[in-house]
């Protein structure tokens, strides 16, 4: 497998890259993470079952788009591939250190201008991705709230009734889904998707994210799910609406966004994510 690795790094790169250390690294949950080095060159290499090659391939996109965006770091992709019996993406190692509140107040305002791009029409992606090992359906959508009712809160919704894991009629909470947002229609903001703690880091003073889900939606999304597991430093927040300041009624909405998530770690993780996606479905809509 290795060597394997190591040629399609060679193919991508125009290089005679050989593997001469390698160390795993903790903290995955899903894929197995290795640091390799080699000829004076390192990578950051993550590996799983060949049949998730897919979801290496919706990461590679998600990193490409936030990349050409010009606006946050994110490590570059270096290539994607398969063997035999595994799938693996091979990505620049980035030498992350301690956090520092100069790197979150620079991560805010690179966040806001990543937000600020306008450049987008409609609310979707140009293809469907992974949240996590959730597929996150991104069909392009004119309308906010239909987009977020039937292709985040119904769809998660759905793949929970199909595990047996119902919270009450689907098309009703669908519907009270649109009516709370029927008439905010936001910019389409190109959005990390996943942006929590643990998919960011700090090269110095430079922030970096990834494990990115992208797709063109609602900014607030993005800064809703940053409080919700590991939340950001009050300095964050407080740099990000200097360069971009929230709409007065985004605490409106806030936990509505994070519904989202919720649910996707019941469909995940199940135990206290179910009791806690019951409650906030039950303080939102009844």
């Amino acid at each position: 497998m290795w060597q394997a690795i190591a040629e399609h790094i060679n193919s991508e790169l125009d290089t005679d890259f050989q593997i001469e250390h390698k160390t795993q690294l903790s903290g995955g949950s899903i894929n197995l993470a290795w640091h390799i080095k080699g000829m004076g060159q390192q990578f950051f290499v993550k590996i799983n079952q060949r049949e998730q090659a897919e979801q290496f391939d919706s990461e590679a996109l998600s990193l490409s788009a936030l990349r050409q965006a010009h606006c946050i770091r994110v490590p570059k992709v270096i290539c994607a591939g398969q063997t035999l019996d595994k799938s693996f993406l091979v990505l620049e190692y980035l030498p992350f250190a301690g956090e520092t509140l100069t790197g979150w107040r620079n991560l805010a305002q690179q966040l806001a201008l990543l937000h600020r791009q306008h450049e987008q029409a409609m609310y979707g992606f140009d293809w469907d991705n992974m949240l996590g090992s959730t597929v996150q359906p991104n069909k392009w959508q004119a309308n906010w709230s239909s987009f977020f009712s039937e292709q985040r809160i119904g769809w998660l919704l759905q793949l929970l009734l199909e595990q047996g894991f119902g919270f009450g009629k689907i098309d009703y909470l669908v519907e009270q889904c649109r009516q709370r947002l029927t008439h905010y229609q936001p910019p389409p903001s190109l959005l990390h998707g996943d942006l929590w703690r643990g998919n960011v880091g700090f090269v110095i003073d430079s922030p970096a994210v990834f494990d990115p889900a992208c797709y063109y939606g609602d900014r607030e999304a993005d800064i809703a799910f940053s409080t919700l597991f590991g939340r950001f430093p009050d300095s964050f927040y407080q740099a990000y609406d200097e360069f971009y300041p929230l709409d007065k009624a985004y605490s409106e909405r806030k936990d509505l966004y994070n519904l989202y998530h919720v649910l996707n770690h019941a469909y995940l993780f199940r135990g206290a994510y179910l009791v806690q996606a019951q409650e906030l479905i039950k303080q939102l809509f009844y």
